[in-house]
């Protein structure tokens, strides 16, 4: 953890730099020659001539560690390091995280959108959180004003997992009327901020941490956006990382929602309902599970106590048809009959006129 805490620690380099560099070399040689031999370092002139470690910052990241158990700093070369996150092109060397860290091993999904939400487009995002967390999604924002605050607070009315990724230090809540969010969604889930713990609010910052909003997430949803919004960043962000993108209609009268409109028109997925994102994410979301469980040495039908995980995604809590179910699941039809009878003995679905229906999610 020291090593990479040095090199994040460096003026002068960022993390599409110091991936450049880990190219070359690993973490180990790349502190040793920024500490010692930084003239060898495959860089302009110019850029070697403002490289500065700040061990100080080192010392206090690691006093903030230690000083709480819900303290945590993931780095890159740990097995807890969110594997999406990794796929990005430039993944934050070092995140600092507060809550339950392993709330970050389950699929999520990024929801945003203006900070000057309309009534109608906070209730949407609310009620929109709220249900894709009940299926089992955690929910990812970056806990600003508007559609942001909605999400989370959808989330966590239903009891389910919700993540903010910060535009600042991890101890410095903004804004400052999300101090009682800011602790709730540590209960949940966890907040979290690659930035060092007392960076205050910058501009520059936000953008950037867009792309960790969209980088931890299967999808990105946009509820509201004007053609300005900076949530469309996210969303530019979801597609260049190759994720899917979804986006909620709205009124062509007032504009607020031109930047949702235009992503539909590039091919984002017209969302009307939970149903329309959870049935383009079972793959997804199946195929996540499968990497966490072989990355962490679960057994897949004990993954969260839930038996048979993807044919379980597959049922939704309307009625699904069993054809449904087999296409979804990938499974033969003789396996999802003698798994779905399994599953319905153990109370997780039940047989309705037309298929199956989900009882309790996980």
């Amino acid at each position: 953890m020291v090593d990479w805490l040095i090199v994040a620690a460096v003026s002068g380099l960022g993390p599409t730099r110091i991936q450049q560099l880990l190219s070359h070399m690993d973490v180990g040689e790349l502190r040793q020659r920024l500490e010692h031999e930084k003239h060898s370092l495959p860089l302009p002139s110019q850029t070697l001539a403002t490289l500065h470690v700040n061990f100080p910052k080192v010392e206090q990241a690691l006093a903030w560690l230690a000083s709480a158990d819900n303290h945590h700093i993931l780095t890159l070369s740990d097995d807890q390091y969110p594997t999406l996150l990794t796929q990005i092109s430039d993944p934050p060397s070092v995140l600092f995280i507060k809550g339950d860290i392993h709330k970050l091993l389950l699929p999520s999904l990024a929801i945003v959108g203006s900070r000057n939400a309309s009534p109608a487009g906070l209730e949407i995002a609310h009620t929109l959180a709220g249900q894709l967390a009940y299926q089992g999604l955690a929910i990812t924002s970056g806990m600003a004003t508007g559609i942001d605050s909605a999400a989370h607070k959808g989330a966590l009315a239903q009891g389910g997992t919700t993540n903010a990724v910060l535009g600042t230090g991890i101890e410095q809540i903004y804004p400052k009327r999300h101090l009682d969010l800011y602790h709730q969604i540590q209960q949940s889930g966890c907040v979290l901020s690659e930035y060092w713990p007392d960076v205050k609010a910058f501009a520059a910052n936000f953008p950037r941490r867009n792309r960790i909003v969209s980088g931890l997430s299967v999808g990105t949803l946009v509820v509201e956006a004007c053609r300005k919004s900076g949530s469309l960043i996210s969303a530019r962000l979801a597609m260049e990382q190759n994720r899917e993108v979804f986006a909620v209609p709205g009124s062509v009268i007032g504009g607020y929602h031109q930047g949702c409109h235009d992503l539909i028109k590039n091919g984002a997925k017209l969302v009307e309902s939970a149903a329309d994102i959870m049935e383009e994410l079972v793959s997804l979301i199946d195929f996540h599970l499968e990497d966490v469980c072989s990355r962490h040495h679960i057994q897949a039908d004990n993954n969260c106590n839930l038996p048979f995980p993807p044919l379980l995604a597959s049922v939704g809590y309307e009625t699904t048809s069993i054809d449904a179910v087999v296409e979804h699941s990938g499974k033969t039809i003789d396996l999802v009959l003698v798994q779905m009878l399994e599953l319905e003995l153990q109370g997780w679905v039940a047989a309705v006129p037309g298929g199956y229906v989900r009882l309790k999610r996980s």
